[in-house]
């Protein structure tokens, strides 16, 4: 029977031949009532007749399967088809795509209209900009990134939709749309913006672009629309309800009878789209923000409180911030308590770069400098000579070594920088050393220094050349050592040979680097100890990541050079495949016009294959190599041959990234350029375009073998392509590789929390609160009075010498008399001056009364730089009455709130007054502050310095900024009707025409040296507690890696003796 029976599928058992009256018998099972099973019984069974049937509803069912699962691919195609074409959906010519597309760019014009009014109405910029050139195309991630894989359904349906338009639009240049996030829009809705205002912000951003709110955190800007006000001020309420009541009874008033209902409908009306009033239905332009849980507008007019995110330690998307939550506001507190360590740890490098001194260079040698700087031959653009007066004030008015970076972009003029420095670090009869990272370059610099100051010039300077290959075993090394250290030369020029550790000087007085980020951790470290207490200047048109932090945060010294020499153009720049098209295209462009090209492969043994390459090409071009691995001299040599047009392509490896410059030179191809960093590849382009021939750049790359940093750093070379782009594209490689370490602490992780941008926003937030008083100190001030009375000046505005000098008959020994000149030239405060004049009176007795006149002289330029006054004159009110006017370019009405609150009474010192031009006060008008009255803060103090979220902590960083540029251009005005005195802060001492003669210095001193006082005791305060700061920080990390260690050094003990039964694992 059926024991043991298994019942099978029930569609089987229903099934017909399962179910033949001739072939069954029932079974009911004893214990179940309620079960009865029809089996068959074995004798008779036929399931033959019933085949055909069988297969017949099979296929129906098939068949009816398949129609569902077709219809599904139908209804996923349509739908991924309306996901991928947007608005193109339903498109089925190319007729039909160009008219939605015209239809598109109406609206989106038309749109763009009304944005630019609203924005002219608050008071703020707004430019569309032309979309990138960088969409990604059919992938919905963005950039691909091969899995290994194969290609899935998805993959299918996508590449038919791609050839489904490609067939219907024809070729992409036909029509103006593209593809982001996977969706084919039209161009002009992937437009960027920058919005700005008139204090100084502005952000420009693009569809698609990562941002960081600071108070919503990282989310993706998507695009600029237009949406009613969400928050109005009361008087934009009240204006809103009177309007709304007027347009209610107008329209109810043309009704011939009014119901409820027709009251409602109104009212219901108001706020909607239907409102087309903008006072009843107020417009602002909003930034649409996406985060992981929802959308944020925010809008244009507070922008500021956006940055793009920038963190460059990794490649990855960052992810999106949560609009609800902690996160974003736990993550942001960790990075504020890491800014205001590293803040304690800046402030604490100032304090301590300041005990750093060294005898400063003789403004008595300045009038020799005059002279060779009448030897260059072409006119100073005005950031070369905004440089030249910055490098000379830390050179003669800082006891402090120098340590200065000069950024500017090739052949821009770093190079007669670092020669005035040099020529003025010789007339004072010390050395100097020129290094540089390559041959080529060392070679290139020997012979401009030989050129301009060398033997058989007017200045016959000794000059010579130490480079690789001079070694101390060798006769040439041995004798040129010799002589650096016998102080037989005055320049020396030379590669890593300079760092040697069995090279001696014997007077080195300056150390100019050149291409700073060309050289490895072991050379800087080499380069610390020499720069022990000589001056240093650093030259680089792209510094490296930490060098550009560094002077972003403003712990080193930094002057850019911006402005282009006359009738340089800009170069080309193509980024492309490589291919032997583009190769041929490229030098046949250059060889027609009778030019010559460099061609670039980043490895030696790539240079023989890509010799052959371009004979196949050009059977009857001239070629020479140079690469780092020829003999002695050899590169050097087939670059000058090249430089005397005897080839047509020089055909090198990075040898020639530096110190190469023949103007005949136009076309430059760099083939594998995914292989080169940002900084080379910047270089290299600079190699071209040194005359007023439009240039060219290719960077050819392989296709298969670029990374997506590599994409990155390419890209950046395409959209960075103007004059003077060398911070820019610094500043890029900053945010494709990171910040890295800073002072010794990892800030990357933390600038990637945030985003480098809204990082060292809040780095210099928490420096200036901890700074307090953060009045910029100037090196030196250009006191323009009558007589010269005042001036310390060697050749002042009248041509006479105002110079300190101490009578020989006091000091008679030259050297130190020269000694404490300088001590009390540069003393930073009135006190330091009492001590030094108290030690002069011990040791050489009572002062002359000329001297003791003089010395007021110098305490009136000690209080002066203290309150960042760079320029003194009289000037002429208009009404007879002539006034003093003393510019700070820095001081800001909470500096001068500051001081008057410590002064006796909290009042400023009469007779000297403050003026402060309307962009830095509340009431937005310029504001007098009268010595002697009290202060009226609400119409004088525009702080947001330490508001985060104010606009004006943004104009204000911006203000100091400029500041700075025109503290060190002070000193060339002769008088005071070269400048507009009314956009500076400024003290103005009333009716100081009547001071007498010989009189002036003992008034200025008299109004300057309390505030003075005040401003250096609190900021000495400041770096004190900061380093106390610092290093109690310093010792609690320490206590805690001991306890570290003897907690390890325990755990493995006990481990090891087997105190609790077995080893610890």
């Amino acid at each position: 029977g059926c024991n043991g029976f298994q019942l099978p599928h029930l569609s089987r058992m229903l099934h017909p031949r399962f179910t033949s009256t001739s072939s069954l018998r029932s079974y009911q099972d004893p214990s179940r009532s309620d079960i009865k099973v029809v089996c068959g019984s074995g004798e008779g069974d036929d399931f033959g007749t019933d085949e055909d049937d069988f297969k017949r509803e099979q296929a129906e069912r098939k068949a009816k399967i398949q129609a569902i699962l077709q219809k599904q691919d139908e209804e996923f195609k349509q739908a991924r088809r309306a996901r991928k074409w947007g608005k193109f959906a339903n498109a089925t010519s190319k007729e039909e795509i160009c008219e939605l597309e015209e239809e598109e760019k109406k609206t989106i014009a038309k749109e763009n209209e009304r944005k630019a009014v609203l924005a002219k109405d608050a008071g703020i910029t707004l430019e569309m900009l032309d979309p990138k050139e960088d969409a990604t195309m059919w992938d919905d991630e963005g950039i691909k990134v091969s899995s290994g894989a194969g290609k899935g359904w998805f993959d299918e349906v996508d590449n038919d939709l791609k050839a489904e338009w490609k067939e219907i639009a024809g070729p992409s240049a036909e029509v103006d749309t593209d593809i982001v996030d996977g969706q084919i829009v039209s161009r002009d809705a992937l437009k960027g913006i920058r919005v700005g205002s008139a204090g100084g912000w502005s952000l420009e951003i693009f569809p698609g672009d990562f941002v960081v709110h600071r108070k919503y955190g990282i989310g993706r800007f998507e695009k600029t629309c237009v949406r009613p006000k969400s928050k109005l001020t009361a008087e934009e309420k009240a204006k809103q309800e009177a309007r709304r009541k007027q347009l209610l009874e107008t329209e109810l008033r043309a009704q011939s009878s009014v119901t409820p209902a027709d009251f409602k409908r109104i009212q219901d009306r108001f706020g909607t789209e239907e409102d087309k009033d903008p006072i009843s239905n107020p417009q602002s332009i909003v930034l649409e923000i996406v985060y992981s849980d929802g959308i944020v507008h925010v809008p244009a007019e507070r922008a500021y409180r956006l940055s793009r995110y920038r963190a460059g330690d990794s490649p990855i998307k960052p992810k999106l911030s949560k609009v609800r939550g902690d996160a974003w506001r736990n993550a942001k507190r960790k990075v504020e308590e890491n800014t205001l360590q590293l803040a304690q740890d800046v402030l604490a490098l100032y304090a301590t770069r300041e005990t750093l001194q060294r005898l400063p260079f003789e403004p008595t040698k300045e009038s020799e400098v005059t002279i060779f700087e009448a030897s260059f031959p072409y006119e100073p653009t005005p950031d070369q000579q905004t440089c030249f007066e910055e490098v000379e004030n830390d050179m003669v008015w800082r006891s402090r070594p120098m340590d200065r970076l000069i950024c500017g972009d090739v052949g821009f003029g770093k190079t007669e920088v670092a020669l005035r420095a040099i020529f003025r670090c010789t007339a004072n009869g010390r050395q100097a050393a020129f290094l540089a990272p390559t041959g080529v370059l060392a070679a290139q610099h020997f012979k401009n220094v030989i050129k301009r100051m060398g033997e058989g010039t007017t200045f016959n300077k000794r000059v010579t050349l130490l480079r690789g290959g001079m070694g101390r075993h060798t006769k040439a090394g041995r004798e040129t050592r010799e002589l650096i250290e016998a102080g037989g030369t005055d320049v020396i020029v030379g590669t890593h040979a300079l760092l040697s550790n069995d090279l001696k000087f014997k007077d080195l007085g300056l150390l100019v680097v050149d291409e700073e980020q060309r050289f490895g951790v072991k050379q800087k470290e080499r380069l610390k100890l020499i720069c022990d207490g000589i001056d240093v200047l650093t030259m680089s048109a792209t510094p490296i990541p930490r060098t550009l932090q560094m002077s972003l945060s403003g712990i080193r010294d930094t002057s850019t050079i911006r402005s282009p020499p006359p009738m340089r153009k800009a170069v080309i720049t193509t980024v492309t495949e490589f291919s032997d098209e583009n190769v041929y295209e490229a030098l046949t462009r250059e060889l027609a016009r009778g030019g010559q090209c460099y061609y670039v492969v980043p490895r030696i043994s790539m240079l023989d294959e890509a010799e052959d390459k371009i004979l196949e090409l050009f059977p009857n071009v001239s070629i020479i190599q140079a690469h780092g691995k020829q003999g002695r001299n050899v590169a050097e040599e087939n670059v000058a041959a090249f430089a005397e047009g005897d080839y047509d392509i020089l055909l090198a490896t990075t040898v020639i990234e530096n110190g190469v410059d023949i103007p005949s030179v136009n076309t430059i191809i760099i083939q594998n350029a995914q292989n080169f960093g940002m900084s080379t590849l910047y270089q290299l382009r600079g190699r071209v375009g040194r005359s007023d021939q439009q240039a060219y750049a290719y960077f050819l790359h392989r296709g298969d073998g670029v990374t997506e940093q590599a994409a990155l750093r390419l890209q950046a070379m395409s959209e960075l392509n103007e004059l003077g782009s060398g911070f820019d594209v610094a500043n890029r490689d900053l945010e494709i590789r990171g910040a890295g370490s800073l002072l010794g602490t990892e800030q990357s992780g933390m600038a990637a929390r945030v985003g480098f941008d809204l990082y060292m926003r809040m780095l210099k937030k928490s420096i200036r609160q901890l700074r307090g008083l953060d009045l910029p100190f100037v090196p030196r001030t250009n006191i323009l009075l009558p007589g010269g009375e005042g001036s310390i000046e060697v050749n002042g505005s009248d041509g006479s010498s105002q110079a300190f000098k101490i009578p020989p008959e006091m000091i008679s020994d030259e050297e130190e008399r020269r000694k404490q000149e300088t001590s009390a030239r540069l003393a930073e405060s009135s006190a330091q001056l009492v001590e030094l004049t108290n030690k002069w009176k011990q040791e050489y007795g009572p002062l002359p009364a000329r001297l003791q006149q003089k010395l007021k002289t110098m305490h009136l330029h000690a209080c002066a730089r203290r309150l960042g006054i760079d320029l003194v004159g009289l000037v002429d009110n208009g009404n007879g009455r002539i006034d003093c006017l003393l510019r700070s370019p820095g001081l800001r009405p909470r500096h001068w709130a500051a001081i008057c609150s410590s002064l006796p009474k909290g009042l400023p010192t009469k007779g000297l007054d403050a003026v402060f031009p309307a962009r830095f006060t509340a009431s937005g008008n310029e504001e007098e502050s009268d010595g002697g009255k009290e202060l009226d803060l609400k119409v004088l103090l525009s702080d947001g310095s330490l508001d985060e979220d104010a606009e004006d902590w943004d104009a204000l960083d911006e203000e100091e900024v400029e500041a700075m540029k025109d503290i060190s251009s002070a000193q060339k005005l002769k008088n005071m009707n070269e400048i507009d005195t009314k956009q500076y802060p400024r003290f103005v001492i009333k009716n100081f025409g009547k001071i007498a003669e010989g009189k002036r210095v003992d008034m200025l001193l008299k109004l300057l040296l309390p505030s003075a006082k005040i401003v250096y005791e609190k900021q000495e305060k400041d770096k004190h507690e900061a380093r106390m700061a610092a290093e109690l920080r310093e010792k609690q990390e320490l206590l805690l890696k001991k306890r570290k260690e003897l907690e390890k050094a325990e755990t493995t003990r006990l481990g090891y003796t087997g105190n609790y039964g077995s080893p610890l694992y």
